[in-house]
């Protein structure tokens, strides 16, 4: 299986390791032996692109690029050139299997989504269970989710209530309460309660298989270049091919050329009008440029994403992951009595330890950060689903909870109460404290900003790109990272085909649109957008759904990265112009009979050396 999908890449190396032979035993063995090896060059290198050529053809009615350099180093070879056809059918093989091999590697993107969605499910028929696989699934069938095991299809919750992790669906780094009639999604992770959830949709319905199709739907799109170089490689062909059937007759009756001389002209014209430095102006470029973006912690893929980079005008950006570091972070602690701040901590810190709960970890990070113990001897410690927790301690009953928990009011005039409202508004979670009923105390808590966000922002304003967040958080926390980061605008409860209609909107505005992202969520929006840029530390899906990946997670490197596609762009325009100037040159020069074969060969190759060492210039930092 593994020999069958990598078959193009081993035959274009087995072509060119045959080159290399015939090349070292030239005048070693008979002329007829090394022909044979020729030979089989051609066909082991060239099978694949000679395939793919008629197949295209007959199929589109129309020519393309692999005929002609099948053709052109047949003509190589007909003329006596087996050496110069043979590596011409090898570049061109070799670049072939490369580009096939990117191909399925991009597969692996829908792979991770189709992973996401559990193959079986615990269904309840007459209070039997009976686990059937998730496809066999009908709508109002009742299906039993465990604690920690993730949801296999959507459906609404009839019994039972839980804290829902929906991160790898919307972002929201801070799981969900979800209790009867609440309405849950395939792929989210039930973390601390039994559930019985009646399906409501069928497996290839679901909101997972609904991204799946998002993401097959927007890499279907092509891109404007892309349309435009199909049409000129076709035309080039063509004009190509017209040309030399031209000189095959013409020359003999308007010139007087002998038949003999009309053929060799003809044959020269094939392989000077190959388009061999006219390709090298653009691969080398782009190998060199990717090479300088991974030695700067930036993962192209390909030269589409650099060449479309320098033309970006609005960048939107994910929140949790992208924008934040992507796990909750104490950011404000508040007690009635100041003075035992840290002795409470203390107690919370001991009882949040005996919790899973993200918000619970968080506190007790942030007590091993002050360096409080966190060992006090907590007794009968409850957790209420979606609410907090309760514990005794030193005879005293303590609550740690969120609002529902306490059943605060908005009109509650205690300190503790209108502090938690302040917290609130600006976009935190705030977990309440209680002692024997009555609040003592509070801690507010939210996904971080990471260091270089701000700075980031500041370098994408100056070089005037707009700049816009897409989060699944709520208003309040939305805004509350928008005013701290100086982003321009953003777009709240966003669900993923919530980001991609925004996205449609933006590009509509600006054109030319990137999405910066790390999340499964985020998979559609990054196939949607112009250029989709993704965290190193983002989940598989989003890795592999991106056109390019930092991978340290700075995102101050996509201006750097925006440099180095304006670098990138300019040399690829002075190799274009140098190489058609060179195949015009040695075309005009065919046609008045100044050169033959061997120095059209060296003008044609020394013109792809020069263009390949001009693109090496791009490796420097």
């Amino acid at each position: 299986m593994l020999l069958k999908k990598h078959m193009e890449l081993i035959a274009a190396i087995v072509s060119g390791a045959i080159i290399l032979i015939a090349w070292l035993l030239k005048g070693v063995i008979p002329p007829p032996f090394w022909i044979t090896l020729m030979i089989f060059s051609f066909i082991i290198g060239g099978f694949a692109k000679a395939k793919e050529g008629i197949e295209d053809t007959v199929k589109n009615h129309t020519l393309n690029v692999e005929l002609l350099m099948i053709l052109a180093a047949i003509g190589s070879a007909a003329i006596g050139y087996w050496t110069e056809g043979a590596i011409l059918i090898f570049i061109f093989s070799l670049s072939g299997a490369l580009e096939t091999y990117t191909m399925q590697k991009s597969e692996k993107e829908l792979s991770a989504l189709m992973n996401l969605q559990p193959k079986e499910a615990l269904c309840i028929t007459n209070g039997t269970e009976k686990l059937l696989p998730v496809e066999d699934l009908k709508i109002d069938d009742v299906i039993l989710v465990k604690p920690g095991e993730r949801i296999p299809a959507d459906g609404k919750i009839i019994k039972g209530q839980s804290a829902i992790d929906e991160s790898a669906l919307t972002g929201e780094s801070i799981p969900t309460t979800k209790q009867i009639n609440n309405d849950v999604y395939a792929g989210t992770v039930n973390l601390n309660g039994s559930l019985s959830i009646k399906i409501t949709k069928l497996s290839k319905d679901s909101f997972v298989q609904q991204m799946i199709h998002l993401v097959q739907t927007a890499q279907q799109e092509k891109v404007p270049s892309q349309l435009f170089i199909e049409r000129f490689e076709s035309t080039y062909v063509k004009v190509v091919l017209i040309t030399v059937a031209f000189m095959l007759f013409l020359p003999h009756f308007l010139f007087g050329w002998s038949w003999i001389d009309t053929l060799y002209r003809a044959m020269i014209l094939l392989v000077v009008a190959s388009p061999c430095a006219l390709v090298a102006s653009i691969m080398p470029a782009t190998l060199s440029a990717i090479s300088n973006g991974a030695k700067n912690g930036i993962l192209f893929k390909g030269g589409l994403p650099i060449e479309q980079l320098s033309s970006i005008k609005a960048v939107a950006f994910d929140k949790t992951g992208t924008l934040t570091i992507g796990k909750p972070m104490v950011t404000d602690t508040y007690f009635s009595d100041s003075q035992q701040e840290q002795k409470l901590l203390s107690i919370v810190g001991s009882i949040e330890k005996h919790s899973s709960h993200p918000l619970a970890q968080a506190i007790v990070r942030h007590c091993k950060h002050l360096h409080l113990p966190t060992e006090c001897s907590i007794e009968e410690m409850h957790e209420a689903s979606g609410k907090g927790a309760s514990a005794v301690y030193e005879g005293n009953s303590w609550f740690i909870g969120n609002q529902t928990l306490f059943d605060l009011k908005t009109t509650d005039e205690t300190a503790i109460a209108q502090q938690g409202k302040t917290f609130s508004e600006a976009g935190k979670t705030v977990v309440y404290i209680s002692k024997n009923n009555q609040l003592v105390g509070l801690i507010a808590l939210k996904d971080a900003v990471r260091e270089d966000t701000k700075e980031a922002i500041q370098k994408f304003k100056r070089a005037g790109i707009y700049t816009v967040m897409l989060t699944g958080d709520n208003e309040n926390t939305a805004k509350a990272i928008a005013e701290e980061t100086g982003i321009d605008g953003y777009y709240a409860a966003c669900m993923p085909e919530d980001k991609q209609t925004y996205l449609r909107e933006l590009k509509q505005k600006y054109q030319s649109v990137a999405m910066v992202g790390d999340g499964i969520n985020d998979a559609p929006a990054l196939a949607t957008a112009d250029l989709g840029i993704a965290m190193g530390a983002g989940t598989d899906v989003s890795l592999e759904t991106a056109d390019i990946i930092l991978v340290k997670n700075k995102l101050e490197k996509i201006t750097y990265a925006a440099r180095l596609s304006e670098r990138m762009k300019g040399i690829v325009k002075q190799n274009v112009y140098f190489s058609i100037s060179v195949i015009i040159l040695l075309i005009l020069a065919n046609f008045t009979q100044w050169i033959d074969l061997p120095l059209g060969v060296i003008g044609h190759e020394g013109s792809t050396i020069l263009v390949i060492l001009n693109s090496l210039r791009l490796l420097g930092s």
